[in-house]
């Protein structure tokens, strides 16, 4: 094979090992490697090729890592298997593109010099992360700051700089020691040496510059872990969290309505709370349809109808259109959230492609989006914002409620995805929002995974998946805001700009 050939291959292989550095394998070193691998593929290839590298990473990337969007088409969604394998395939290629364009910009604008090409790889593999959870309503699953929730120290970025500029970090440490282990082949790096001057020295006189950045970014991240970003504040607070384990294929049969409700209710009596929460869509019925007395009886669960109810439900407003929503039952007046950014052919059809319904048998797929900066729900004494499924995949929307907002509530229904890799994946995104806000994240889920996720990112309690049961415990709400919060992905875009803007000047410079 010839060695055009060979590094696209060995990058596909190494995107596809990059995904055992997420949930649940959660080994948070390899992407540090497999990206520090594709960096010393780069380092002397030609725009073009950098690009098909960065393609070939990233399409081993997303096959081995969302290809589970197969299940929802096929398994649940009634696509011909043929038809939604090429779907998937297509999805991920996609995706692929954006590695291909940090690939690409880095081959155009890289110097030569190791440690002077390593931000501009970092901020480019950035960009295309950012940029991919943006185009397109945006689809920011598998971003390399993920794979560093605790323990990995460079978890304690994110109350800064948010899940880009981990991912940032991240990938400077990693590119750091890809670049710095040239072989010296390439023409710029050629006229740095002297021809006295072996390769090999050449590379070791980098080794150091190399270590100090991987050293001090660790250093600093596992020292920010140790702040305390916001504070706890009020009383604890009892949250029992219900997953009724409801098979997706049989949830919307008519048949299986009585069962559903009957399971629900059973949990909620069984494990009475402050604030007791339902999943999305827990129940296949808008809440007009829902019976009173039955609404009555769940919010009788949440200590005699003194605490408050959460329950993910669809509702429809007096203009006739549904929304995806959450509605808060208490002492005081029913308030709902409404989910704002709804899943392209999942909640609505985009234009020139209502083609596809044919294809997809998904109930309720036309919902309307929310308004956006929706105000948390006064539930149970605290301020909840809400957020649907994977609405808590984009964290500059969900701190849209902060820092008013005390706790982070996550309702989802991941059957939609079987036993695969989305749910893990799903709740370590959850872990990376709570470490961003520094607030609690309670998740409910219909089969999984529920849990309590506390202000540092970690797993306070998780329910089995694919199990029927409730998690309770106590919280407490959270004051305070984070610079996150605060600035949300102004700071790690600034990264960005500077690891991208400098090497531009310096090639203006050479022109002239």
């Amino acid at each position: 094979m010839s060695r055009g050939a060979r590094h696209p291959v060995a990058a596909f292989f190494l995107g596809a090992a990059s995904v055992l550095g997420f949930a649940p394998f959660e080994l948070f070193p390899v992407p540090l490697l497999t990206l520090a691998a594709l960096a010393w593929l780069w380092r002397a290839a030609t725009p073009r090729a950098a690009a098909l590298q960065g393609f070939a990473f990233g399409l081993g990337l997303f096959l081995a890592g969302v290809s589970w969007v197969y299940v929802s088409m096929h398994d649940f969604g009634g696509m011909p298997a043929p038809l939604a394998a090429l779907a998937a395939v297509l999805f991920c290629c996609l995706l692929a593109l954006f590695p291909a364009l940090a690939g690409y910009v880095f081959g155009r604008l890289r110097s030569g010099r190791p440690l002077a090409d390593a931000p501009l790889a970092a901020a480019a593999w950035t960009l295309s992360e950012w940029l991919r959870g943006w185009l397109f309503s945006g689809f920011p699953w598998l971003a390399f700051g993920y794979a560093q929730t605790p323990p990995s120290p460079l978890a304690g970025w994110a109350p800064l700089l948010g899940v880009y500029g981990v991912g940032f970090a991240a990938a400077l440490v990693a590119v750091s020691w890809g670049l710095t282990f040239s072989s010296g082949i390439t023409p710029a790096s050629r006229a740095l040496a002297s021809s006295e001057t072996p390769g090999r020295f050449h590379r070791r006189r980098h080794w150091p510059a190399a270590g100090a950045v991987a050293v001090a970014l660790l250093a600093a991240g596992a020292g920010l872990m140790r702040v305390e970003w916001t504070r706890p504040a009020g009383e604890p607070l009892s949250v029992s969290l219900l997953q009724g384990n409801i098979e997706q294929g049989l949830k919307w049969r008519p048949e299986r309505l009585q069962l559903s409700m009957d399971a629900y209710l059973r949990l909620a009596r069984a494990h009475p709370a402050d604030l007791l929460i339902l999943p999305e869509t827990a129940l296949p019925l808008m809440l007009d349809q829902l019976p009173r007395d039955y609404l009555a009886e769940l919010r009788r669960a949440a200590r005699g109808g003194q605490g408050a109810l959460l329950l993910g439900i669809a509702a429809q407003d007096l203009h006739g259109r549904y929304f995806n929503s959450a509605v808060g039952f208490g002492p005081g007046e029913v308030q709902a959230y409404r989910k704002q950014h709804l899943v392209p052919f999942g909640e609505f059809t985009p234009p020139a492609f209502a083609w596809t319904l044919a294809l997809l048998r998904i109930p309720m797929s036309s919902f309307s989006p929310g308004a956006a900066g929706q105000a948390p729900l006064a539930l149970a004494g605290q301020r909840v914002a809400v957020n649907i499924c994977y609405e808590d995949v984009f964290g500059e929307e969900l701190i849209r409620a902060l820092p008013e907002a005390t706790l982070l509530v996550n309702l989802s229904n991941t059957a939609w995805f079987g036993d695969s890799l989305a749910q893990p994946q799903h709740l370590q995104i959850a872990r990376m929002r709570a470490l961003e806000t520094g607030r609690f994240m309670l998740r409910a889920t219909n089969t999984g995974m529920t849990a309590i996720v506390n202000p540092r990112g970690g797993l306070e309690r998780v329910l089995p998946p694919f199990s029927e049961g409730a998690l309770v415990a106590e919280v407490r709400g959270h004051t305070g805001a984070t610079p996150y919060v605060r600035w949300g992905n102004a700071p790690a875009l600034l990264l960005v700009v500077a690891g991208l803007v400098v090497p531009l000047l310096g090639l203006r410079r050479s022109a002239h």
